[in-house]
């Protein structure tokens, strides 16, 4: 075993401190302002054990928002049901991806790729594969899998359809929060958008 290897097997807490570390630094400095020797400090390691575990800041980025998504995943696939009524289980589940895209530390985090991707790809890049390749890779299999129940028409692909799925969470309620016009969303405004994406949904492409 090599000595990258060693020191990740046996001491996956100091990988937790990490991963704690840039959640707090990126979230609140952003991405160009965080130096590696910053989340070394705060995540109580050597420099020589970070890179041990992250071979770059673009990785560490990466790193903490695939985390995140799989255990929002990991959520998701505790409440989605194929054997509910097919509103409700799409009710269900677009409530649960408008909640988790609204909520404030993946807005914060977008507006961060948004500001920075363009003088930093190698972010931008890390964050797309972590995230919404993630994110829209579970939601075409969810629609797959209601297609071979026969629940959704089969005529379309489950991989265009995922994007226009997540799309419809985007609407004018998430525009606000993105840009800081609302703060905190009312639950009446959330049910708004989550009935009206349900509706497109079950219209376009339920049997």
């Amino acid at each position: 075993m090599s000595a990258q290897a060693d020191i990740i097997a046996t001491e996956s807490p100091k990988r937790r401190q990490i991963l704690d570390a840039a959640g707090q630094l990126f979230l609140k400095d952003g991405y160009a302002a965080v130096s590696m020797d910053a989340l070394a400090r705060l995540a109580g390691v050597s420099k020589a054990t970070l890179y041990a575990y992250f071979p770059g800041k673009d990785a560490l980025f990466g790193a903490m928002v695939a985390e995140r998504c799989a255990g929002m995943l990991a959520q998701d696939r505790l409440i989605s049901d194929h054997d509910a009524p097919l509103a409700e289980a799409m009710r269900r589940l677009i409530d649960f991806w408008l909640r988790f895209l609204i909520s404030p530390d993946v807005v914060s985090t977008y507006r961060t790729v948004l500001a920075e991707g363009a003088r930093f790809p190698d972010l931008a890049r890390a964050f797309f594969e972590a995230g919404p390749v993630m994110g829209l890779g579970w939601v075409g299999e969810w629609i797959a899998e209601e297609q071979r129940r026969g629940r959704l028409r089969p005529d379309f692909d489950p991989r265009v359809a995922a994007p226009q799925f997540i799309a419809l969470l985007r609407g004018e309620l998430y525009i606000k929060i993105a840009l800081g016009l609302v703060a905190e969303p009312s639950e009446e405004a959330v049910a708004a958008e989550v009935d009206a994406a349900t509706d497109t949904l079950l219209r376009a492409f339920a049997v």
